[in-house]
């Protein structure tokens, strides 16, 4: 398990850059199954049996992203839990997005969704 997990998001107000190149490919290394898209976002897709088990884990992820206070796009449909990461206050990717990524994978891991 990555120490990504271990780490607390830090809330970004902008002034800062996003980070970019070997940044993002030595942040991506730490993360299982998570794409980062045109050096801009984090996404990745699971699949669930059913819908109910889908938005159980959808709920988990959405009491984490406010106890973290870092809130990722959701797409919920039926068997499947889409999720896209980045920091809005500097349009593309900070630590906290692959911090966040860390945590929705232990989550889903520990069994807890």
């Amino acid at each position: 398990m990555s120490d990504l997990a271990e780490k607390t998001c830090v809330p970004c107000h902008g002034g800062v850059p996003a980070l970019k190149g070997d940044a993002l490919v030595a942040l991506q290394k730490q993360l299982e199954g998570w794409r980062v898209v045109e050096e801009h976002h984090l996404v990745k897709t699971w699949k669930f049996p059913d819908f109910r088990t889908a938005l159980a884990f959808v709920n988990k992820v959405g009491e984490l992203a406010e106890e973290q206070g870092h809130h990722p796009d959701i797409l919920l449909a039926w068997g499947k839990v889409e999720i896209t990461l980045w920091t809005h206050a500097v349009n593309g990717l900070t630590e906290s997005d692959f911090i966040m990524a860390a945590k929705i994978d232990r989550l889903r891991q520990s069994g807890e969704a």
